[in-house]
Protein backbone atom coordinates (compact mmCIF):
# COMPACT_ATOMS: atom_id res chain seq x y z
CA UNK A 1 0.00 0.00 0.00
CA UNK A 2 3.09 2.13 0.30
CA UNK A 3 3.57 4.02 -2.64
CA UNK A 4 4.46 7.74 -0.94
CA UNK A 5 6.81 9.19 0.87
CA UNK A 6 6.31 8.00 4.66
CA UNK A 7 4.13 9.62 7.68
CA UNK A 8 5.54 8.71 10.86
CA UNK A 9 3.82 10.38 14.38
CA UNK A 10 5.12 10.45 17.61
CA UNK A 11 2.06 10.88 19.99
CA UNK A 12 2.34 11.54 23.65
CA UNK A 13 -0.18 11.62 26.39
CA UNK A 14 -0.01 14.87 28.29
CA UNK A 15 -0.81 13.32 31.92
CA UNK A 16 2.89 13.22 32.50
CA UNK A 17 6.74 14.19 31.89
CA UNK A 18 8.12 12.99 28.91
CA UNK A 19 9.83 9.60 29.69
CA UNK A 20 12.92 7.91 28.31
CA UNK A 21 10.63 4.90 26.61
CA UNK A 22 8.85 7.95 24.76
CA UNK A 23 11.52 10.18 23.74
CA UNK A 24 13.13 6.58 22.67
CA UNK A 25 10.37 6.33 20.39
CA UNK A 26 10.18 9.52 19.08
CA UNK A 27 13.61 9.42 18.71
CA UNK A 28 13.07 5.90 15.93
CA UNK A 29 10.08 7.90 14.17
CA UNK A 30 12.46 10.81 13.98
CA UNK A 31 15.17 8.91 12.51
CA UNK A 32 12.87 6.86 10.28
CA UNK A 33 11.79 10.37 8.59
CA UNK A 34 15.25 12.07 8.26
CA UNK A 35 16.32 9.20 6.66
CA UNK A 36 13.66 8.30 4.39
CA UNK A 37 12.83 11.96 3.60
CA UNK A 38 9.11 11.32 4.94
CA UNK A 39 7.34 13.61 6.82
CA UNK A 40 7.28 13.63 11.29
CA UNK A 41 4.47 14.14 12.90
CA UNK A 42 3.47 15.25 16.67
CA UNK A 43 0.24 14.65 18.26
CA UNK A 44 -0.52 15.42 21.45
CA UNK A 45 -3.18 12.96 22.40
CA UNK A 46 -5.19 14.90 24.90
CA UNK A 47 -8.22 13.42 24.97
CA UNK A 48 -8.36 12.36 29.01
CA UNK A 49 -9.55 15.79 30.16
CA UNK A 50 -8.76 15.08 33.72
CA UNK A 51 -5.23 14.31 33.61
CA UNK A 52 -4.06 16.17 30.29
CA UNK A 53 -2.44 19.52 31.48
CA UNK A 54 -0.77 21.91 29.78
CA UNK A 55 2.12 21.89 31.51
CA UNK A 56 2.85 18.35 30.78
CA UNK A 57 2.52 19.39 27.13
CA UNK A 58 5.15 22.22 27.42
CA UNK A 59 7.47 19.80 29.16
CA UNK A 60 7.18 17.35 26.30
CA UNK A 61 7.40 20.00 23.61
CA UNK A 62 10.42 21.36 25.66
CA UNK A 63 12.32 17.84 26.02
CA UNK A 64 11.69 16.92 22.26
CA UNK A 65 13.61 20.47 21.16
CA UNK A 66 16.21 19.97 23.66
CA UNK A 67 17.18 16.76 22.16
CA UNK A 68 17.29 18.14 18.56
CA UNK A 69 14.18 16.03 17.42
CA UNK A 70 12.34 18.52 15.28
CA UNK A 71 8.87 17.85 13.42
CA UNK A 72 7.37 18.83 10.15
CA UNK A 73 3.96 19.31 11.06
CA UNK A 74 2.04 20.24 14.66
CA UNK A 75 1.45 19.71 17.54
CA UNK A 76 -1.85 18.36 16.59
CA UNK A 77 -3.80 17.82 19.30
CA UNK A 78 -6.07 15.11 19.83
CA UNK A 79 -8.84 16.94 21.64
CA UNK A 80 -9.74 19.04 18.92
CA UNK A 81 -10.90 16.58 16.84
CA UNK A 82 -13.48 14.63 18.61
CA UNK A 83 -15.92 15.56 16.11
CA UNK A 84 -14.03 13.94 13.52
CA UNK A 85 -13.71 10.85 16.08
CA UNK A 86 -17.46 10.78 16.70
CA UNK A 87 -18.74 11.04 13.09
CA UNK A 88 -16.29 7.99 12.36
CA UNK A 89 -17.41 6.81 14.93
CA UNK A 90 -21.36 6.76 13.92
CA UNK A 91 -20.33 5.50 10.53
CA UNK A 92 -19.65 2.40 11.55
CA UNK A 93 -22.56 2.49 13.52
CA UNK A 94 -24.69 3.40 10.48
CA UNK A 95 -22.78 1.46 8.10
CA UNK A 96 -23.58 -1.87 10.68
CA UNK A 97 -20.23 -2.54 11.84
CA UNK A 98 -21.22 -1.31 15.61
CA UNK A 99 -24.11 -1.36 17.51
CA UNK A 100 -25.44 0.32 20.81
CA UNK A 101 -24.65 -1.36 24.07
CA UNK A 102 -27.35 -0.51 26.65
CA UNK A 103 -25.54 -2.37 29.79
CA UNK A 104 -24.81 -0.95 33.23
CA UNK A 105 -21.72 -0.90 35.15
CA UNK A 106 -23.54 -3.34 37.20
CA UNK A 107 -24.74 -5.85 34.37
CA UNK A 108 -21.00 -6.00 32.70
CA UNK A 109 -19.59 -6.63 36.19
CA UNK A 110 -21.89 -9.59 37.01
CA UNK A 111 -20.95 -10.53 33.37
CA UNK A 112 -17.14 -10.35 34.19
CA UNK A 113 -17.74 -11.85 37.30
CA UNK A 114 -19.30 -15.08 35.89
CA UNK A 115 -16.72 -15.31 33.41
CA UNK A 116 -14.56 -15.15 36.26
CA UNK A 117 -15.80 -17.70 38.19
CA UNK A 118 -15.70 -20.50 34.98
CA UNK A 119 -12.35 -19.87 34.46
CA UNK A 120 -12.41 -17.93 31.17
CA UNK A 121 -11.65 -14.18 30.13
CA UNK A 122 -14.40 -11.59 30.06
CA UNK A 123 -15.85 -11.27 26.57
CA UNK A 124 -18.86 -9.37 25.95
CA UNK A 125 -21.84 -11.63 25.07
CA UNK A 126 -23.49 -9.31 22.65
CA UNK A 127 -26.68 -9.44 24.31
CA UNK A 128 -27.11 -5.52 23.02
CA UNK A 129 -26.30 -6.96 19.46
CA UNK A 130 -29.49 -8.81 19.22
CA UNK A 131 -31.59 -6.34 20.46
CA UNK A 132 -34.34 -5.84 17.52
CA UNK A 133 -34.33 -2.30 16.13
CA UNK A 134 -37.71 -1.19 17.68
CA UNK A 135 -36.30 -1.94 21.21
CA UNK A 136 -32.83 0.10 20.42
CA UNK A 137 -35.10 3.36 18.97
CA UNK A 138 -37.70 2.72 21.99
CA UNK A 139 -34.75 2.78 24.61
CA UNK A 140 -32.64 5.64 22.78
CA UNK A 141 -35.99 7.89 23.01
CA UNK A 142 -36.49 6.48 26.48
CA UNK A 143 -33.33 8.59 27.35
CA UNK A 144 -31.27 5.32 28.33
CA UNK A 145 -27.44 5.86 28.28
CA UNK A 146 -25.77 3.61 26.13
CA UNK A 147 -22.51 3.20 24.35
CA UNK A 148 -21.06 2.23 20.93
CA UNK A 149 -19.49 -0.85 20.48
CA UNK A 150 -17.26 -2.27 17.37
CA UNK A 151 -18.06 -6.01 16.35
CA UNK A 152 -14.70 -7.51 16.29
CA UNK A 153 -15.39 -10.03 13.03
CA UNK A 154 -15.07 -13.49 13.11
CA UNK A 155 -11.80 -13.42 11.20
CA UNK A 156 -7.83 -14.02 11.26
CA UNK A 157 -6.23 -10.68 11.95
CA UNK A 158 -2.66 -10.82 11.08
CA UNK A 159 0.43 -8.41 9.98
CA UNK A 160 3.69 -8.24 9.04
CA UNK A 161 5.78 -6.06 11.78
CA UNK A 162 8.43 -4.66 10.95
CA UNK A 163 10.27 -6.11 14.25
CA UNK A 164 8.65 -8.65 15.56
CA UNK A 165 7.70 -10.25 11.67
CA UNK A 166 4.27 -11.98 11.66
CA UNK A 167 2.14 -11.78 14.51
CA UNK A 168 -1.89 -13.46 13.96
CA UNK A 169 -4.74 -12.76 16.33
CA UNK A 170 -8.58 -14.62 15.95
CA UNK A 171 -11.07 -11.95 15.94
CA UNK A 172 -13.59 -14.29 17.61
CA UNK A 173 -11.11 -14.40 20.72
CA UNK A 174 -11.23 -10.57 20.73
CA UNK A 175 -14.14 -8.51 23.06
CA UNK A 176 -16.39 -6.37 21.20
CA UNK A 177 -14.07 -2.98 21.80
CA UNK A 178 -16.18 0.37 22.76
CA UNK A 179 -15.31 3.01 20.04
CA UNK A 180 -17.88 5.95 21.71
CA UNK A 181 -18.44 6.33 25.30
CA UNK A 182 -21.85 7.30 26.77
CA UNK A 183 -21.15 11.38 26.77
CA UNK A 184 -20.07 10.64 22.58
CA UNK A 185 -16.48 11.24 23.63
CA UNK A 186 -13.98 8.15 21.76
CA UNK A 187 -12.32 5.27 23.47
CA UNK A 188 -8.16 5.06 22.35
CA UNK A 189 -8.39 2.78 19.67
CA UNK A 190 -11.23 4.67 17.94
CA UNK A 191 -9.31 8.17 18.54
CA UNK A 192 -6.12 6.69 17.15
CA UNK A 193 -7.24 5.38 14.19
CA UNK A 194 -9.04 8.34 13.23
CA UNK A 195 -6.25 10.26 13.67
CA UNK A 196 -3.79 8.49 11.66
CA UNK A 197 -6.18 7.81 8.79
CA UNK A 198 -6.65 11.81 8.32
CA UNK A 199 -3.07 12.14 8.97
CA UNK A 200 -2.21 9.58 6.68
CA UNK A 201 0.02 8.02 8.47
CA UNK A 202 1.91 5.29 6.89
CA UNK A 203 4.09 3.98 9.49
CA UNK A 204 2.93 3.03 13.43
CA UNK A 205 6.57 3.06 15.51
CA UNK A 206 5.40 2.35 18.70
CA UNK A 207 6.12 0.55 21.67
CA UNK A 208 5.42 -3.29 21.91
CA UNK A 209 3.42 -2.78 24.56
CA UNK A 210 1.07 -1.82 21.81
CA UNK A 211 1.15 -4.49 20.12
CA UNK A 212 -2.30 -5.96 21.85
CA UNK A 213 -4.13 -2.42 20.78
CA UNK A 214 -3.42 -3.34 16.97
CA UNK A 215 -5.52 -6.20 15.91
CA UNK A 216 -8.28 -3.96 16.94
CA UNK A 217 -6.90 -1.05 15.08
CA UNK A 218 -6.50 -2.87 12.56
CA UNK A 219 -9.71 -4.88 12.47
CA UNK A 220 -11.09 -0.95 12.52
CA UNK A 221 -8.96 0.67 9.24
CA UNK A 222 -10.64 -2.46 7.64
CA UNK A 223 -14.12 -1.55 8.90
CA UNK A 224 -13.37 2.31 7.92
CA UNK A 225 -12.49 0.97 4.22
CA UNK A 226 -8.97 2.95 5.34
CA UNK A 227 -5.34 1.67 3.83
CA UNK A 228 -3.31 -0.59 6.62
CA UNK A 229 0.12 1.48 8.13
CA UNK A 230 3.20 -0.48 8.15
CA UNK A 231 3.50 -1.84 11.91
CA UNK A 232 6.68 -1.43 13.95
CA UNK A 233 6.50 -2.67 17.60
CA UNK A 234 10.00 -1.41 19.48
CA UNK A 235 11.15 -3.65 22.87
CA UNK A 236 10.41 -2.05 25.68
CA UNK A 237 13.22 -0.27 28.01
CA UNK A 238 13.85 -2.05 31.53
CA UNK A 239 15.42 -1.27 34.51
CA UNK A 240 18.96 -3.38 35.36
CA UNK A 241 16.82 -5.39 37.73
CA UNK A 242 15.20 -6.61 34.71
CA UNK A 243 11.85 -5.28 35.10
CA UNK A 244 10.16 -2.59 33.47
CA UNK A 245 11.92 1.09 33.91
CA UNK A 246 10.09 3.04 36.40
CA UNK A 247 10.90 5.50 38.90
CA UNK A 248 12.00 3.21 41.55
CA UNK A 249 14.88 2.79 39.02
CA UNK A 250 15.94 6.36 39.59
CA UNK A 251 15.81 9.00 37.07
CA UNK A 252 12.68 8.45 34.31
CA UNK A 253 11.86 11.73 32.76
CA UNK A 254 14.25 13.41 30.16
CA UNK A 255 13.75 16.44 31.70
CA UNK A 256 15.59 14.64 34.85
CA UNK A 257 18.90 13.76 32.35
CA UNK A 258 18.85 17.25 31.38
CA UNK A 259 19.46 18.56 34.69
CA UNK A 260 21.84 16.25 35.43
CA UNK A 261 23.79 17.70 33.15
CA UNK A 262 23.54 15.20 30.31
CA UNK A 263 24.33 16.37 26.70
CA UNK A 264 21.35 16.28 24.09
CA UNK A 265 23.66 14.83 21.53
CA UNK A 266 25.06 11.59 24.00
CA UNK A 267 21.53 11.28 24.60
CA UNK A 268 20.09 10.57 21.06
CA UNK A 269 22.96 8.52 20.78
CA UNK A 270 22.23 6.56 23.81
CA UNK A 271 18.84 6.21 23.11
CA UNK A 272 19.44 5.35 19.44
CA UNK A 273 20.96 2.14 20.91
CA UNK A 274 18.26 1.22 23.12
CA UNK A 275 16.72 -1.61 21.13
CA UNK A 276 18.43 -0.50 17.76
CA UNK A 277 22.22 -1.87 16.17
CA UNK A 278 24.06 -0.20 13.76
CA UNK A 279 26.05 -2.83 13.70
CA UNK A 280 29.82 -3.50 14.10
CA UNK A 281 29.32 -3.05 17.92
CA UNK A 282 29.54 0.74 16.76
CA UNK A 283 28.87 3.03 20.28
CA UNK A 284 30.07 6.68 19.68
CA UNK A 285 27.65 7.61 16.83
CA UNK A 286 27.34 10.96 15.30
CA UNK A 287 23.60 12.54 14.24
CA UNK A 288 24.73 12.23 10.59
CA UNK A 289 26.15 8.27 10.98
CA UNK A 290 22.82 7.31 12.77
CA UNK A 291 20.77 8.58 9.71
CA UNK A 292 23.19 7.01 7.36
CA UNK A 293 22.64 3.57 9.36
CA UNK A 294 18.79 3.71 10.68
CA UNK A 295 16.67 1.11 9.64
CA UNK A 296 13.80 -0.46 11.20
CA UNK A 297 15.30 -3.82 10.19
CA UNK A 298 18.34 -2.94 12.72
CA UNK A 299 15.67 -2.54 15.54
CA UNK A 300 15.37 -5.94 17.80
CA UNK A 301 12.90 -7.75 19.45
CA UNK A 302 14.46 -8.45 23.07
CA UNK A 303 14.00 -5.26 25.75
CA UNK A 304 16.48 -3.18 25.90
CA UNK A 305 18.48 -2.42 29.45
CA UNK A 306 18.45 1.52 30.59
CA UNK A 307 22.41 1.23 31.47
CA UNK A 308 22.75 4.58 33.71
CA UNK A 309 26.86 4.25 34.16
CA UNK A 310 26.94 3.84 30.07
CA UNK A 311 24.70 7.19 30.10
CA UNK A 312 27.24 8.90 31.57
CA UNK A 313 30.05 7.25 30.23
CA UNK A 314 28.97 7.90 26.92
CA UNK A 315 28.39 11.46 27.79
CA UNK A 316 31.73 11.78 29.21
CA UNK A 317 32.79 10.82 25.46
CA UNK A 318 31.32 13.71 24.31
CA UNK A 319 32.09 16.30 26.75
CA UNK A 320 35.84 15.44 26.23
CA UNK A 321 35.64 15.76 22.62
CA UNK A 322 33.60 19.56 22.85
CA UNK A 323 36.37 22.67 23.29
CA UNK A 324 35.83 24.41 26.44
CA UNK A 325 34.52 27.66 25.08
CA UNK A 326 30.79 25.19 24.10
CA UNK A 327 30.67 24.25 27.97
CA UNK A 328 31.20 27.53 29.60
CA UNK A 329 27.19 28.93 30.18
CA UNK A 330 26.05 25.34 31.21
CA UNK A 331 28.90 25.07 33.84
CA UNK A 332 28.44 29.06 34.63
CA UNK A 333 24.60 28.32 35.26
CA UNK A 334 25.09 25.22 37.58
CA UNK A 335 27.81 27.40 39.47
CA UNK A 336 25.22 30.25 39.51
CA UNK A 337 23.12 27.55 41.02
CA UNK A 338 26.16 26.67 43.46
CA UNK A 339 26.61 30.42 44.57
CA UNK A 340 30.49 30.15 43.39
CA UNK A 341 31.80 33.39 42.48
CA UNK A 342 33.87 32.77 39.04
CA UNK A 343 33.35 36.62 37.93
CA UNK A 344 33.52 36.93 33.81
CA UNK A 345 32.67 33.93 31.84
CA UNK A 346 36.35 33.93 30.07
CA UNK A 347 37.79 33.02 33.39
CA UNK A 348 36.18 29.61 33.51
CA UNK A 349 38.02 28.24 30.38
CA UNK A 350 40.79 26.79 31.49
CA UNK A 351 39.16 25.72 35.29
CA UNK A 352 37.19 23.76 32.47
CA UNK A 353 39.91 22.72 30.01
CA UNK A 354 41.15 21.28 32.82
CA UNK A 355 38.91 18.69 34.58
CA UNK A 356 36.39 17.87 31.12
CA UNK A 357 38.04 14.82 29.79
CA UNK A 358 37.67 13.54 33.65
CA UNK A 359 34.25 14.07 33.85
CA UNK A 360 31.08 12.32 32.97
CA UNK A 361 28.50 15.23 33.56
CA UNK A 362 28.24 18.51 33.19
CA UNK A 363 27.27 18.63 37.20
CA UNK A 364 30.67 17.11 37.61
CA UNK A 365 32.22 19.66 35.78
CA UNK A 366 30.93 22.10 37.21
CA UNK A 367 31.70 20.57 41.24
CA UNK A 368 34.90 20.18 40.04
CA UNK A 369 35.57 23.79 38.47
CA UNK A 370 33.79 24.99 41.94
CA UNK A 371 36.46 22.90 44.41
CA UNK A 372 39.30 24.55 42.45
CA UNK A 373 37.56 28.31 42.11
CA UNK A 374 36.41 28.01 46.28
CA UNK A 375 38.10 26.15 48.60
CA UNK A 376 34.89 26.10 50.83
CA UNK A 377 33.77 23.68 48.44
CA UNK A 378 35.75 21.02 48.89
CA UNK A 379 34.95 17.89 51.19
CA UNK A 380 37.32 15.37 51.51
CA UNK A 381 36.09 11.44 49.61
CA UNK A 382 36.28 8.23 51.33
CA UNK A 383 39.70 7.56 49.23
CA UNK A 384 41.20 11.05 50.41
CA UNK A 385 40.70 10.69 54.26
CA UNK A 386 42.27 7.02 54.10
CA UNK A 387 44.62 8.48 53.06
CA UNK A 388 45.30 11.21 55.22
CA UNK A 389 45.13 8.42 58.17
CA UNK A 390 47.23 6.28 56.50
CA UNK A 391 50.00 9.39 56.60
CA UNK A 392 49.47 10.23 59.42
CA UNK A 393 52.25 13.38 60.60
CA UNK A 394 53.28 13.07 57.05
CA UNK A 395 50.45 14.38 55.48
CA UNK A 396 51.02 17.88 57.24
CA UNK A 397 55.10 17.57 56.74
CA UNK A 398 54.44 16.88 53.15
CA UNK A 399 51.92 20.01 52.57
CA UNK A 400 54.38 22.04 54.69
CA UNK A 401 57.49 20.83 52.15
CA UNK A 402 55.41 21.61 48.89
CA UNK A 403 54.24 25.10 50.74
CA UNK A 404 57.89 25.74 51.37
CA UNK A 405 59.08 24.93 47.58
CA UNK A 406 56.30 26.25 45.78
CA UNK A 407 56.81 29.69 47.68
CA UNK A 408 60.17 30.04 46.01
CA UNK A 409 57.93 30.28 42.98
CA UNK A 410 57.16 33.90 41.75
CA UNK A 411 53.88 34.69 40.20
CA UNK A 412 55.64 35.06 36.07
CA UNK A 413 57.01 31.40 37.28
CA UNK A 414 53.75 29.75 38.41
CA UNK A 415 53.08 27.24 35.49
CA UNK A 416 52.68 23.76 34.92
CA UNK A 417 56.25 23.11 33.69
CA UNK A 418 58.04 25.38 36.31
CA UNK A 419 56.14 23.48 38.81
CA UNK A 420 56.60 20.47 38.26
CA UNK A 421 60.56 21.02 38.23
CA UNK A 422 60.58 22.21 41.69
CA UNK A 423 58.95 20.00 43.51
CA UNK A 424 61.12 17.40 41.67
CA UNK A 425 64.34 19.03 43.09
CA UNK A 426 61.89 18.99 46.67
CA UNK A 427 61.85 15.21 46.66
CA UNK A 428 65.55 14.53 45.06
CA UNK A 429 66.85 16.79 47.97
CA UNK A 430 64.84 15.39 50.69
CA UNK A 431 64.61 11.73 49.33
CA UNK A 432 61.05 11.04 48.78
CA UNK A 433 58.81 9.57 47.02
CA UNK A 434 57.22 11.90 44.15
CA UNK A 435 53.76 10.34 45.09
CA UNK A 436 54.30 11.28 49.13
CA UNK A 437 54.41 14.80 48.21
CA UNK A 438 52.14 15.11 45.34
CA UNK A 439 49.37 13.13 46.67
CA UNK A 440 48.78 15.21 49.67
CA UNK A 441 48.83 18.68 47.66
CA UNK A 442 45.97 16.85 45.52
CA UNK A 443 44.04 16.33 48.34
CA UNK A 444 44.05 19.12 49.77
CA UNK A 445 43.01 21.08 46.85
CA UNK A 446 40.70 18.83 45.69
CA UNK A 447 39.19 16.36 48.49
CA UNK A 448 39.64 13.54 46.13
CA UNK A 449 43.03 11.20 45.30
CA UNK A 450 42.09 11.79 41.62
CA UNK A 451 42.56 14.80 39.38
CA UNK A 452 44.64 16.30 36.77
CA UNK A 453 48.68 16.43 37.20
CA UNK A 454 49.07 17.65 40.03
CA UNK A 455 51.19 20.48 38.58
CA UNK A 456 48.79 21.33 36.17
CA UNK A 457 45.92 21.79 39.16
CA UNK A 458 48.42 24.06 40.88
CA UNK A 459 48.55 26.18 37.54
CA UNK A 460 44.60 26.34 37.31
CA UNK A 461 43.98 27.07 41.03
CA UNK A 462 46.64 29.58 41.15
CA UNK A 463 49.64 30.99 43.22
CA UNK A 464 48.10 32.98 46.10
CA UNK A 465 45.59 30.75 46.00
CA UNK A 466 47.09 27.41 45.94
CA UNK A 467 49.70 28.57 48.53
CA UNK A 468 47.02 29.72 50.98
CA UNK A 469 44.93 26.25 50.96
CA UNK A 470 47.96 24.50 51.05
CA UNK A 471 48.86 26.47 54.01
CA UNK A 472 45.38 26.19 55.73
CA UNK A 473 45.39 21.92 55.42
CA UNK A 474 48.64 21.68 57.28
CA UNK A 475 47.22 23.43 59.82
CA UNK A 476 44.66 21.39 59.72
CA UNK A 477 45.73 18.22 59.90
CA UNK A 478 49.41 19.40 61.95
Amino acid sequence: MINTLPRVRFAPSPTGYLHVGGARTALFNWLFARKTGGVFLLRIEDTDAQRSTDEHTQVILDGLKWLGLDWDVGPVFQGAEVERHRADAERLLADGKAYRCFCTKEELEAQRKAAGSGGDAFKYDRRCDRLSAEEVKARIESGAPNVIRFRMPDEEIAWDDAVHSRIVFQGKDLDDLVILRSDRTPIYNMAVVSDDIAMRITHVIRGDDHISNTPKQIALYRALGAPIPIFAHVPMILGADGKKLSKRHGATAVGDYRNLGILPAAMRNFLALMGWSPGEDREILSEEEMLALFSLEGIQKKPAVFDTTKLEWMNGQYLSRLPAQDLVEPVARELDRMSVNYGALHVLLPYIEAVKARSRTILDIARQVAVRLDSRQVEYDEKARKLMDKMGADYAKSLTAATGTLRALEESEWSAEPILEALKARVESDGMKLGDLLQPIRVALTGSTVSEPVNELLAVVGRSSSLARLTAAAERSG
